[in-house]
């Protein structure tokens, strides 16, 4: 369904619930990421792009009330907090609602809202972000609430301090150590373009795509094998980039606070014997995604229109796949299935995994005029041979968070 379509649906179940119009609108986009992954919290370099998939969030003030309420559309359920005890639910049919709840927590922890000052709220929320797929439906619903809460509250913010807030709320509320990449792009994308982030320092750069005017396209698959990030490696690599970190730095003369980002490959060549294999192989995989990543985004500005640079590109996704599968360890055996099908298929530039990992999608560059075999030769070839339900999302690169109608 078209995004005004579901803003005017939204608006419908928004009176049905609660017999009053709703005040407004916010939206926030999910994400696929092109190149640069378990980068960003390494202080590194990502690329990614804000999608045509979003969580929309209507919203109205109740004066004299504390209560937040909450309906859910895709969960179809309801709950409440209290403003005045914000406590997380470990019931897992309203673990949803959590995500807002950590949002209002860390807006009122930076003081960019006076959670004493904010009367009650009515929210319903509805996203069409595939959840569990690594597109990033955390981050939208994050993004679409601190919005949301900053227009109830009569205030705003840069999308950089809304992307840094709900990074809090996910880091130490949801207890999910999660990068600043999801958050920034979901906040600050632009359309028909990536954004080259720069993690550490926050400076970014607008990447013109360059793709759909010559008959290519950015496809998603969800290989509906489910992911959810507190419950995977993801928090123990992030410790062991941090432990490679701690054993390089003194031998190489770097200061404290430093970070993969800051080691170059031929310094950590010189050096991988000083590293335990599996420190080793995560460092490889960061320091060398880093490389591919700034590489690959000379090759979007030199131009696709040359196809040598195109080619090129594709065999960057095909080489940041194969590290993550070998050094990270992040990939499983459907994520793979689903690279090494693509890579057989007439019209695929490049394709990897995308996402935290564990399942989740991939990111494929595929020419228009061979979507269908795509669907045929890879969805459902991958569905025949593991009876999982896969999904192929074509994707279009959208602005970040704003307010609707």
């Amino acid at each position: 369904m078209e995004e005004n379509a579901r803003v005017e649906q939204l608006k419908i179940h928004f009176k049905e619930y609660f017999g009053v119009e709703a005040e407004f609108v916010a939206r926030a986009p999910g994400r696929v990421n092109l190149i640069g992954e378990h980068t960003d919290y390494n202080g590194g370099f990502v690329l990614p792009a804000a999608i045509d998939r979003s969580v929309l969030i209507a919203a109205k003030s109740v004066l004299g009330s504390r209560m937040v309420e909450l309906v859910s559309l895709e969960f179809g359920n309801r709950t409440s907090f209290d403003l005045d005890n914000i406590k997380a639910t470990s019931e897992k049919a309203l673990s949803w609602s959590n995500y807002v709840m950590a949002v209002v927590w860390a807006l009122g922890q930076k003081d960019l809202i006076d959670l004493q000052k904010l009367s009650g709220v009515q929210l319903v929320i509805q996203g069409d972000v595939p959840r569990g797929s690594g597109l990033s439906s955390s981050a939208a619903i994050e993004v679409a609430s601190a919005l949301a809460f900053l227009r109830l509250a009569g205030t705003s913010s840069n999308g950089s301090t809304i992307a840094l807030t709900c990074q809090k709320a996910e880091n130490e509320f949801i207890g999910v150590k999660s990068g600043i990449m999801d958050q920034f792009i979901s906040a600050l994308g632009q359309p028909d373009s990536a954004l080259l982030i720069d993690t550490r320092s926050l400076e970014y750069k607008v990447v013109p795509l360059g793709l759909e005017e010559l008959g290519y396209r950015v496809v998603a698959v969800d290989s509906a094998v489910p992911r959810s990030l507190g419950n995977t490696a993801y928090n123990q690599r992030r410790a062991e980039c941090e432990e490679s970190v701690k054993l390089l730095a003194p031998k190489l003369g770097l200061p404290d606070g430093s970070q993969l980002r800051d080691i170059t490959p031929e310094q950590l060549a010189a050096h991988s014997a000083d590293l335990p294999d599996i420190l080793r192989k995560r460092a490889r995989h960061v320091i060398s995604e880093d490389a591919r990543t700034l590489e690959a985004v000379g090759l979007m500005q030199a131009g696709f229109s040359n196809a040598d640079n195109l080619a090129r590109f594709g065999k960057l996704l095909y080489a940041s796949h194969t590290s993550l599968r070998d050094d990270y360890e992040v990939s499983c055996k459907e994520l793979d299935l689903l690279v090494e099908l693509a890579s057989s298929c007439a019209g695929v530039v490049g394709a990897r995994m995308t996402g935290g990992g564990f399942g989740g999608c991939t990111v494929n560059i595929v020419q228009a005029q061979h979507l269908a075999d795509f669907e045929r030769q890879v969805v459902q070839e991958y569905r025949q041979r593991t009876g999982l339900e896969a999904k192929m999302h074509v994707c279009k690169a959208v602005a970040g968070g704003s307010y609707l109608g």
